[in-house]
């Protein structure tokens, strides 16, 4: 099988403070999928990235805004190509495995691939985040329904088509989370490849924070059931108020059956309200719900208005 062209293929590397490193990731790049246009985006770096990856030979961009949300929205916004590879600029990804990973979007017609990240050191894998990444990618199954291994994972290949039709509002690491949603939300071929994951080279520190931005990715994470699961997320809001106020409303109608007689009003009060504030949760959900579908096929039109991937010719 061949493709009907010669692909083109951007490697897009987000980078914060990344000089011990940099300047191996863009040689190993150049290396292994030599035909890709090498981009670095500098997100405020002091310590010489910028410099190092530009006599590494990548292009260089600078991205005033704070967080890898922020960064991820400025190279999807500016630059254009068929495929779009992105990585960490820590060196820890196997860049080898690049043109595999290319291959499997384009001749399978795929709009994003991601590198599930494997790996026996514990320096590379803190278990920490091992944990957290299992019950975030947890949560997101039981949630979304078909998920991936590894939601976290920063090393994935996409379609241009997804590219120009992801709306990123996330500003820090948990763009990941938003990235994986939206492949979700839109149910877009997709794939996992297992990928190295290696250790940070000595002298390099991770940016990522165990706890804040693993409770910033949760968080996240029930941001996007409400957006794109509403009906779903104020029923569960109704049932409990509806629950609570039946619980509370027992006694009182086993005293009006054996009296005829409600001594307590306040809580009849209560257990009306409860049970009329469920209603208007089931309400809003059916409302946001329509509101919701309506925005997905918004979202859909922007997907499929762009070219589908370069599909091989059999010969």
């Amino acid at each position: 099988m061949t493709l009907p062209r010669t692909p083109r293929i951007a490697v897009l590397l987000p980078c914060y403070n990344e000089a011990l490193t940099i300047g191996a990731i863009v040689g190993d790049f150049r290396t292994h999928v030599p035909q890709a246009q090498i981009y670095v985006f500098d997100n405020n770096s002091t310590d010489g990235t910028a410099q190092i990856a530009r006599a590494a030979g990548a292009i260089v961009r600078n991205v005033p805004a704070q967080g890898k949300g922020s960064v991820v929205r400025r190279m999807f916004a500016d630059i254009d190509a068929d495929a779009y590879i992105m990585a960490d600029g820590d060196d820890t990804y196997d860049v080898s495995v690049a043109p595999q990973l290319i291959e499997r979007l384009l001749v399978d017609g795929l709009d994003m691939v991601v590198g599930n990240r494997v790996s026996n050191e514990a320096a590379a894998y803190r278990p920490g985040h091992r944990v957290g990444n299992a019950l975030l990618t947890g949560f997101v199954s039981l949630i979304f329904g078909r998920t991936f291994t590894d939601i976290l994972s920063g090393y994935r290949v996409f379609s241009r088509r997804y590219v120009k039709s992801f709306a990123a509002h996330s500003s820090g690491f948990e763009i990941e989370t938003e990235l994986t949603v939206h492949a979700l939300a839109l149910r877009m071929p997709v794939a996992e490849v297992a990928t190295i994951y290696k250790a940070r080279p000595a002298g390099s520190v991770s940016k990522l924070n165990t706890y804040r931005d693993g409770a910033r990715i949760l968080s996240t994470i029930v941001r996007l059931f409400k957006s794109e699961r509403p009906l779903a997320f104020y029923a569960i809001g109704a049932a409990l108020c509806a629950l609570l106020s039946l619980i509370l409303a027992a006694p009182l109608a086993a005293t009006y059956l054996r009296t005829g007689l409600v001594p307590r009003l306040p809580t009849a009060v209560l257990c009306t309200a409860l049970m009329l504030f469920g209603v208007i949760l089931l309400m809003c959900g059916i409302i946001l719900d329509a509101v919701t579908k309506g925005r997905i096929e918004q979202k859909r039109f922007a997907y499929l208005a762009r070219p589908a991937p370069a599909l091989p010719e059999h010969d």
